[in-house]
């Protein structure tokens, strides 16, 4: 099988790229700025912002799988438009697509939000993902749309470079205690994404860990696994803040979690001390 992980030098599509490569299929990757060094890995530059530069990349892969990985935040154009172009290209191509979202769609809820939940988001990233969610299904109804949260693992991840700098001093802040969400490891979240990619799944799939926690807690686990001072780690209130952005999110993921083999461990289960 020949795939394309469009953001494959992202933290998670460096995880998916060695999972692809892994188990023998003819792998392709785009990067932005910077290819990744991953061996037997077929490299192409990709602009999201620019019409046509997609389909360049598709002509020259040829993959029958797409899987959208790539992490353009609030940029509406690489975020949004970007996700548009790739869906109306692969859908063009007859590609099978799998297309990465987040539980930033969501306003927040102590009541855990299942796949049939509706986007409701309250931040410009949450915005951007929820139009991409809408676009992807509308161009390519039989593509997958992959909700998840935080992905953490192997200390590579931003939630864990930033837990060392605050342990270590190099950056000041805190982390928040009603800040609700349900973590996800990066190799599990790889492994059941290429799960639905290899079948006929079509709509929307939760793939969350199957804890949720405070960003404190998830931040006092990594302290703890990596060795350091967990007690260098102020806790604060994002209520107490003007930070926008929901609290609580908590994506129930047990739908999907029965359509694919792979188990999606909770924070409190991987992050366990080495």
């Amino acid at each position: 099988m020949k795939v394309l992980v469009i953001g494959g030098s992202g933290f998670l599509g460096t995880a998916l790229v060695r999972q692809a490569t892994a188990a023998g299929w003819g792998s392709a990757a785009t990067y932005c700025s910077r290819p990744s060094s991953l061996p037997g890995v077929s490299w192409h530059q990709l602009d999201l912002r620019a019409p046509g530069h997609i389909d360049e990349v598709l002509a020259a892969s040829d993959p029958e799988v797409v899987i959208n990985a790539t992490s353009g935040g609030s940029d509406w154009a690489v975020t949004a438009d970007g996700s548009i172009r790739v869906a109306r290209a692969a859908a063009q191509r007859g590609c099978r697509l799998v297309q990465v979202s987040s539980d930033a769609v969501f306003s927040g809820s102590p009541t855990p939000y299942d796949e049939t939940c509706l986007p409701d988001p309250v931040t410009p990233y949450g915005a951007a993902k929820a139009a991409a969610e809408t676009a992807v299904r509308l161009l390519a109804p039989a593509a997958a749309v992959v909700r998840t949260s935080l992905i953490i693992g192997h200390g590579g991840s931003a939630h864990e470079c930033l837990v060392h700098a605050l342990a270590a001093g190099t950056h000041d802040g805190v982390l928040f205690t009603d800040d609700i969400r349900c973590p996800v490891h990066v190799d599990d979240l790889a492994s059941a994404m290429w799960e639905l990619a290899v079948s006929d799944g079509a709509g929307v799939f939760h793939l969350a860990g199957s804890d949720a926690i405070s960003r404190h807690e998830l931040g006092v686990l990594i302290a703890r696994r990596d060795g350091l001072d967990a007690g260098r780690l102020a806790a604060g209130r994002r209520a107490d803040t003007r930070m926008p952005g929901a609290l609580d999110v908590r994506l129930d993921s047990s739908a999907t979690q029965g359509r694919v083999r792979t188990r999606l461990r909770g924070a409190r289960e991987f992050l366990q001390g080495r």
